[in-house]
């Protein structure tokens, strides 16, 4: 049976070492207010006294809204820092601590303890029992949703504000390591041990008051976050030096309260660098994180206010190519647009810019963990990774690994739904399977923004009269064009005349599945795809074996394709009418289609 660490309570409240003490967790409280994440206030018992001065760091969240911290059980505490209020009292942060048995298998509280008096940390243990007030009555931590943003609890608040921390002395530093959680504008001897988790480019300005330039980074260890800038000199001095994911000991920085127009970063706080700042690498770096996180599901994205900032991971479903395009100041940036799916069984588009966009490789379908990404409304919800933001494949977190395991088992058949719409082919992958019966029955395509779906459907018809048109022959223009009857083409659009023309497509075909059918258009690209040429080869196939080109229509019918489509209704002459229009088409991959159709029988078996 494991035994609890008696006189544990009584150190950790006088702030004396203890080594791994066990202790059974009597209660734990959420705590709401602020402006960052949740905070869990934690009650421990050593058998003998309770002490509810202990607090989760916020890495260790997930434990308790994924009730693997709940009342009764017992743990080891593996890693900790102690604070000091300026009352004297301390608070135990929790940085690492396990479960070593579970509340069922414990059955109750252990012994018969009695609150610790905290006045009494810095004196002897007293032998005689202390009075036993009414003990805590709080209400049993209930099930959370995973990463809920939410914000610091006061208490939180307070000893963060007031907390002068020391944990261990720092060989070849000036003073001791703090946790970036304890720095505050009120003490000024400190050092902080922490990894650069990102790091700006050098960035100018020019204005009547003079020129200069800055740039900023983000650092974290296992108690929090905070953003560092440095101005003019700092930038010669530290730029070259820090480099993104080392660990640095940083000291003599100022502080002051945080600029949440400029930054997303999850403190109060943050730092500017000056002339005594000093940043010196640090060798011993494999026990500081990497990053941390706040997760929000992509399915919390529809209930999130536009332009919030948020942290997601996800796997990469589908992959759009890179495109350029060009600012309003002139300036041509790279863009990729990729679609995220997790657990919660929605997709959201997420657009890449700049090198991150040149550079990402979705082979794979890899995890990725995006901290700091822009929420938009743009086509429903769509996330953007701007320069801030920091996004990492793969990562080394369990999150990943979780996620992973349950995408690799049946995520990937999952029925996915998407928060963005899609605006042509490509982004968004193949998501909202319908029947061809559910336009109907579901009005799809009736609201005032159209809808999008797939379907596995089979060509029943094609309508080959009208399908080719000479078009305009400029590179972003394809309106059709007016023969001159004298070698020249005329694109009224461009107010011009050509010596040539260039064949386009606009096929009208009708499709079906076991429970309907239903006309759509295809355009150039899904047209091709469906006819399996081209439409310079059909122009020039048409005008010289007429035979040859009837056939290519022959053989695309009853072709079953995976269709993305998009329906709206429109009005015409005082007539409305669904307009259906195939946005990407693909061959039916049948172990792909075969694994999502056991997926839909396995749920309506369990309903």
């Amino acid at each position: 049976m494991t035994k609890l660490s008696e006189g544990a309570i009584e150190a950790l409240a006088s702030g004396n070492p203890f080594s791994d003490p066990v202790l059974q967790l009597v209660n734990i409280r959420r705590i709401d207010s602020g402006s960052g994440p949740a905070r869990f206030r934690v009650m421990m018992s050593d058998g003998k006294h309770t002490l509810s001065s202990f607090m989760l760091s916020t890495q260790l969240n997930q434990m308790a809204e994924d009730n693997i911290l709940v009342p009764n059980c017992l743990c080891v505490l593996k890693r900790h820092v102690t604070n000091t209020l300026k009352d004297g009292r301390r608070v135990v942060i929790i940085l690492e601590i396990n479960v070593v048995k579970p509340a069922e298998d414990v059955g109750g509280k252990l012994g018969d303890p009695v609150p610790y008096s905290e006045g009494q940390s810095r004196g002897p243990a007293q032998s005689a029992p202390l009075s036993a007030p009414v003990p805590e009555s709080r209400t049993p931590l209930q099930p959370q949703n995973r990463n809920e943003v939410v914000n610091k609890g006061g208490f939180n608040k307070e000893f963060r504000k007031n907390a002068p921390s020391s944990v261990c002395s720092t060989p070849g530093v000036g003073s001791k390591v703090a946790p970036i959680a304890s720095l505050n504008p009120y003490q000024s001897k400190w050092t902080v041990r922490a990894r650069v988790t990102n790091k700006s480019s050098i960035r100018t300005w020019s204005n009547s008051r003079g020129d200069g330039k800055l740039f900023s980074m983000e650092l974290v260890d296992e108690s929090g976050e905070i953003r560092v800038t440095g101005f003019n000199q700092e930038v010669d001095k530290f730029y070259t030096l820090v480099e993104v994911s080392k660990v640095y000991y940083i000291s003599k920085a100022s502080l002051k309260i945080a600029n949440k127009q400029y930054t997303s970063v999850k403190n109060d706080y943050e730092m500017t660098l000056n002339g005594e700042s000093t940043i010196i690498p640090c060798e011993d770096n494999c026990d500081v994180p990497m990053m941390q996180y706040d997760f929000v599901t992509i399915g919390d994205l529809e209930n999130r206010e536009k332009d919030a900032t948020v942290d997601v991971i996800g796997v990469c479903k589908s992959v759009d190519e890179v495109t350029r395009l060009t600012t309003k100041t002139n300036r041509e940036v790279s863009k990729r647009t990729l679609a995220l799916m997790d657990m919660s069984g929605k997709v959201v588009n997420v657009t890449l810019w700049g090198e991150e966009a040149e550079q990402f490789d979705g082979t794979g379908q890899p995890v990725l963990a995006i901290k700091a990404a822009k929420l938009s409304d743009f086509g429903g919800r769509s996330l953007s990774a701007s320069f801030s933001s920091t996004l990492v494949v793969n990562p080394d977190i369990p999150e990943a690994y979780k996620l992973r395991s349950c995408y690799d088992k049946e995520g990937h058949a999952m029925e996915a739904h998407s928060l963005t719409e899609v605006r042509g082919a490509g982004g968004g992958g193949y998501i909202n399977w319908k029947m061809l019966s559910d336009i109907k029955t579901e009005h799809l395509g009736h609201g005032e923004k159209a809808d999008y779906f797939t379907c596995l459907a089979t060509i029943v018809y094609l309508r080959k009269e009208n399908c080719l048109y000479q078009a305009c022959p400029s590179q972003d223009c394809n309106k059709k064009v007016v023969d001159q009857q004298n070698g020249m083409y005329r694109c009224e659009k461009c107010d011009k005349d050509f010596p040539n023309f260039k064949y386009r497509l606009i096929l009208s075909v009708n499709v079906a599945d076991h429970g309907d059918s239903q006309w759509m258009t295809c355009f150039q690209e899904t047209a091709e795809a469906i006819l399996g040429q081209n439409a310079a080869y059909l122009g020039q196939l048409k005008d010289s074996n007429e035979a040859a080109y009837d056939d290519i229509f022959q053989m695309a019918n009853f072709s079953t394709f995976i269709f993305r489509s998009r329906v709206k209704l429109e009005t015409y002459n005082d007539e409305s009418k669904i307009k259906a229009t195939v946005m990407e088409v693909k061959p039916v991959d049948h172990k792909e289609y075969s694994k999502r159709l056991i997926m839909n029988i396995r749920k309506l078996a369990a309903q």
